[in-house]
């Protein structure tokens, strides 16, 4: 194949960053669809998956960590606790802060949560072999850290509204 031809086929389909946005954009869509069933939106998953990975962390460094301000943080967990999923206790090395942590309801939801990833990982990533998939984790984990991405933290989290 000539080089024009070679060139011609990347053109027509976008370069890495082009088809990376356009897969990006649909995942979130469908894993948004897919959770919807949960009545949870990405973000509230996230925070989720968040706190089963590491509970009892404070509501500040939550949202440092996410990368959201404290006076958007504070309303966004509101709603998971009001829904029985979470719920704060007074940190036990310093009690003006507050530590999250998943109730059993929540721990529920968490498992029922890990199912969809799971399937939603299966359904995005059909059309390749194991061994490509876990290289395009490992190319796709070594694009993020040299973009300075918090590993396993959604971008989405500084724009999210009460």
């Amino acid at each position: 194949m000539s080089m024009s031809r070679a060139h011609e086929g990347t053109e027509s389909r976008g370069g890495a960053a082009f088809l990376l946005a356009q897969l990006g954009a649909h995942g979130a869509q469908l894993f948004a669809q897919r959770i919807a069933e949960l009545d949870l939106t990405p973000a509230q998953a996230g925070l989720l998956r968040l706190l089963g990975r590491s509970p009892g962390r404070s509501q500040r460094e939550l949202a440092d960590q996410l990368g959201m301000p404290a006076s958007r943080f504070v309303p966004f967990a509101d709603k998971l606790e009001e829904r029985g999923l979470i719920e704060r206790r007074r940190n036990t090395s310093d009690r003006r802060l507050y530590a999250l942590h998943l109730t059993d309801k929540g721990l529920e939801l968490l498992a029922e949560l890990r199912k969809a990833g799971a399937a939603h990982e299966q359904e995005m990533c059909q059309g390749l072999t194991p061994e490509e998939h876990r290289q395009l984790i490992d190319l796709l984990g070594r694009m993020a850290r040299q973009q300075q991405l918090a590993p396993g933290v959604h971008p989405g989290y500084r724009s999210i509204r009460r």
